[in-house]
């Protein structure tokens, strides 16, 4: 936990950056695989593969670890498990979510980035088995096969890469049965929906992997993913800039999600913040985005910063 150290006026800010968030994530989330309201034991894909970037600069190898782990929950098809519990023939759920497999391409990325260890990408992984999802159904809960199909790390990666670019008629990418935010589920289930939160997410993984597949002298895919990356780029500016803020989706039917004419989640603080974080965003808008941050969802007086606003409410 020493490797790195983190030396600000604030006492308690060092103890929380250098022991006890560390401490936290490995023994709890990733021995333990806990939280606190999600005590299910189970493997997340995104969860632990996001629990896990905080270690390549200190114990690089837990990452390593996890990735490969992770490949071997992903289907020929190129989705995965959104979770699974290990010793119970990793009986889990298969979803149509369209941010799980691609946080293995973006971990992958990261930790090559920061260790330059490019033989991870030859190891080779065996894929699930099981009947795919129909049109009709959002999620099964079952125990898939091990397939007698392997598949590099990298190739792993290109599946959950291909399977993410596609894009509904804006141009924006399909938000699926949800997109980071598990609650916003039935936003894009019937397959139309679009998720600018993914979009910015897609444009940082392509910019992070294509030098990853022009080292590996794969140059015609590299030229295809600098392609994508304007494709959403122009797609979102063109498309989801609301006047003050981005937009955060578009639902099924076409409405707008996080926009000024919504009643609930008028702002989602993903949509702004990705803006900058992805590098990609117009400097001019993302910077104004913030401001509407600031205004609507930092709340200084309750010492909290909201994910969106205002509410959802469910209506029973």
């Amino acid at each position: 936990m020493d490797t790195i150290k983190i030396t600000t006026p604030s006492k308690p800010f060092n103890i929380l950056m250098n022991t006890w968030l560390l401490y936290q994530t490995l023994c709890c989330r990733i021995w333990a695989r806990s939280a606190f309201y999600q005590s299910g034991g189970a493997y997340g894909f995104r969860d632990q593969l996001q629990d896990v970037l905080s270690f390549i600069n200190i114990k690089p190898e837990i990452a390593k670890s996890q990735i490969i782990l992770h490949c071997a929950h992903q289907f020929i098809e190129g989705d995965v498990q959104h979770w699974w519990h290990p010793g119970s023939h990793d009986k889990g759920i298969r979803t149509k979510f369209s941010d799980d497999l691609l946080w293995l391409p973006y971990v992958t990325a990261e930790y090559i980035y920061k260790t330059g260890d490019y033989d991870i990408l030859n190891i080779e992984v065996n894929y699930l088995e099981d009947e795919p999802l129909d049109e009709k159904t959002d999620e099964r809960y079952g125990i898939p096969r091990t397939s007698e199909i392997k598949g590099s790390v990298y190739e792993h990666c290109i599946k959950a890469i291909e399977r993410g670019l596609k894009y509904g008629e804006r141009g924006i990418p399909l938000m699926g049965c949800g997109d980071w935010n598990d609650g916003m589920n039935t936003v894009g289930n019937k397959g139309k929906g679009e998720s600018v939160w993914l979009g910015w997410f897609l444009i940082d993984i392509l910019n992070r992997f294509i030098p990853i597949c022009e080292k590996l002298n794969d140059f015609d895919r590299a030229t295809k993913y600098k392609e994508h990356m304007k494709k959403i780029l122009n797609s979102i500016e063109e498309n989801a800039w609301d006047g003050e803020w981005y937009r955060r989706a578009y639902f099924d039917d076409g409405t707008p999600l996080g926009s000024s004419i919504n009643q609930e989640c008028k702002i989602d603080s993903l949509a702004q913040s990705w803006s900058l974080i992805s590098n990609a965003g117009d400097k001019e808008r993302a910077l104004k985005a913030m401001d509407a941050v600031e205004k609507y969802l930092v709340s200084y007086d309750d010492a909290l910063i909201k994910l969106l606003h205002q509410p959802l409410i469910k209506v029973i």
